[in-house]
């Protein structure tokens, strides 16, 4: 498995060219995604294995990689994202960046066994963080029906159908973790000039 240090990923950020909100909300998603893992471990005795701890931060530091350039023509950024990932070697990451607007490995068999993917938990922590900060999954569909939804009603209605699956995911992990998902805003804050706290992934 080939992942990239955060070095790394701050690295190729740069390199594609991404501004600083999309840096931002980027480092927010892999504070969730890790704080998810962290907990998800303290009760690893219920479940058959979880995630790489790096492969989750690394991918949901790049989940966006291609967000910036994807602004200018459109295209779809997460399987452009893909591609910049597989273009670095970097397989496994880009498996997760794929799917992190769409999830189609969403697996409530596999959840209920406390299974979870890194692209399961980097998909959620995107819904979970708007802009910069850790929200409602109802406070971001509202914004993303809001934002791109485009008055079509059949837009609206597949992204309320992506965001059942988001509702079903959040309801398995948080079986085994012992708090609910409104606390998790209190869990993870954000850490305010945030290009200086590449330390909050070293453990």
């Amino acid at each position: 498995m080939n992942i990239p240090s955060v070095e790394k990923c701050f690295d190729l950020m740069d390199r594609y060219g991404m501004l600083p909100n999309i840096k931002e909300h980027s480092v927010m998603v892999a504070l969730v995604a890790k704080k998810l893992v962290d907990e998800l471990a303290c009760h690893r005795e219920t479940r058959p294995w979880l995630p790489d701890k790096d492969l989750v931060v690394s991918a949901a530091l790049l989940h966006d990689i291609a967000k910036t350039p994807c602004l200018a023509d459109d295209c779809d950024h997460a399987a452009v994202g893909g591609e910049i990932c597989r273009d670095h070697s970097f397989d496994d990451i880009a498996e997760v960046v794929e799917e992190h607007v769409v999830l189609k490995s969403h697996d409530p068999t596999r959840y209920q066994r406390g299974n979870f993917l890194a692209k399961d938990l980097v998909y959620y922590a995107d819904k979970r963080v708007l802009h910069q900060e850790v929200v409602s999954l109802d406070g971001r569909l509202n914004y993303i029906i809001e934002r791109y939804g485009n008055n079509d009603s059949r837009l609206h209605e597949l992204i309320r159908l992506n965001f059942a699956k988001c509702i079903s995911l959040e309801e398995y992990l948080f079986s085994f973790i012992s708090y609910t998902p409104d606390y998790l805003p209190q869990k993870v804050r954000n850490p305010g000039n945030w290009i200086s706290h590449h330390q909050l992934f070293s453990d």
